[in-house]
């Protein structure tokens, strides 16, 4: 049996403002191909399907059109709930869906029960876990303690006590199964030797949000979601990451899926896929005039840009002028080359035998990094004569 391991979609995400919708759908629905291409029984998202609890109509109506092309290409769907989505809402009609084909592992009621598969080899059982909230998950998998390997109290709190129970209880099913039955787990989690990046939302409680890889210890492979770069872990251990890149700090990540083959004796190779990229994300560092006039920064055109300006006095209207030649530029800081800008400010020390005027004139110097002109100072003092007006007029 193959399996393609994604996760993180994010459906309806936007980066810096951007729609990414177009883009996600083209990545997403590339998936369809490549399961004809390496003819891909089953397709597992490990979480974050969408990006927002409640996702926009048109988020829904995209990710409605990805599935059914994956569907229609010939394999069929696994789908857990992340921590970005409502498991209520991705659950919907899920015994309806399976009929065909689309199977939402969102209940942790049900986590022990796996969508059962097969191939020449025997069955294969694939075990969602939606994401554990710690404390609702500990009532709820407390709530149905009467199922095999669970236990009577789960004593502590934390991912990695509902984690556990969770795995206790699907070893237990997978045990009373018959001989040679393959597994895997779909699990939504930081597992500790993990890297993370900046557009990952914390899942940290009480300060703890990470969670031994042993936890996972007793079946085939971990299809693991929730950090968007790919990364291995253990053989049997990995993330796939997000099919597109949500912050600037996965600029240098190579956006991939796994194509995991499991054999009659369980997991027997692990090959990686990278993903199309639809618009390269860069980063640029210069004063304004150098960054809008260099033919060398031709190339970051069509990128979408994160610029530091390095100007002494902060430009007018940079973000404009900058979108002018890099019309995908979404983030913009200052900070001078001299570090002017950034010196910390004692605010005892600034105000002391200083009037509202002067005061404002500082202002817009350490602002911008140069003294406010003169029209510019008669503009400062005709607000601060109306606000002492109104202040009078109490």
């Amino acid at each position: 049996m193959r399996v393609l391991h994604t996760s993180d979609w994010h459906v309806g995400r936007t980066f810096h403002g951007r729609d990414l919708l177009g883009d996600q759908e083209a990545v997403l629905g590339g998936l369809a191909d490549l399961v004809v291409e390496e003819q891909v029984d089953v397709v597992v998202v490990a979480g974050d399907l969408y990006d927002r609890a409640v996702p926009s109509g048109e988020a829904v109506q995209t990710c409605v059109r990805v599935l059914a092309r994956i569907r229609e290409a010939g394999a069929q769907l696994v789908v857990t709930s992340g921590n970005h989505d409502s498991a209520a809402r991705v659950g919907a009609f899920a015994e309806f869906a399976a009929a065909g084909g689309l199977h939402l592992r969102t209940q942790v009621a049900g986590l022990h029960v796996p969508v059962e598969l097969a191939d020449e080899h025997g069955p294969v059982a694939v075990y969602g876990i939606p994401y554990l909230e710690p404390d609702p998950a500990r009532r709820a998998l407390q709530a149905c303690s009467d199922v095999p390997g669970a236990s009577a109290e789960i004593g502590s709190r934390g991912h990695t006590a509902v984690l556990t129970e969770a795995m206790n209880r699907i070893r237990a099913d997978l045990a009373g199964r018959p001989a040679g039955t393959r597994s895997v787990v779909l699990a939504h989690a930081f597992v500790t030797g993990g890297d993370s990046s900046e557009s990952e939302r914390t899942i940290a409680v009480g300060g703890v949000e990470q969670v031994p890889g042993s936890v996972f210890d007793g079946v085939d492979y971990v299809a693991l979601g929730h950090l968007h770069g790919p990364q291995r872990l253990a053989e049997h251990l990995r993330y796939s990451g997000s099919p597109l890149a949500y912050s600037f700090s996965e600029a240098a990540q190579r956006k991939s899926v796994w194509l995991v083959d499991l054999d009659a004796d369980g997991l027997a190779a692990v090959q990686r896929r990278e993903l199309p990229v639809p618009r390269r994300l860069a980063t640029a560092k210069g004063e304004l005039a150098e960054l809008l006039e260099a033919p060398e920064h031709a190339e970051l055109e069509d990128c979408y840009l994160s610029v530091t300006l390095t100007d002494e006095v902060r430009p007018l209207e940079p973000m404009r002028q900058l979108q002018q030649r890099f019309p995908h530029a979404v983030h913009l800081e200052w900070k001078p080359a001299t570090g002017r800008a950034t010196a910390p400010l004692r605010y005892a020390e600034i105000v002391r035998g200083r009037d509202d005027h002067a005061l404002a004139d500082q202002f817009v110097a350490d602002c911008r990094g140069s003294e406010p002109t003169g029209s510019e100072r008669a503009l400062l003092g005709e607000a601060l004569r109306a606000v002492a007006a109104a202040e009078g007029a109490k």
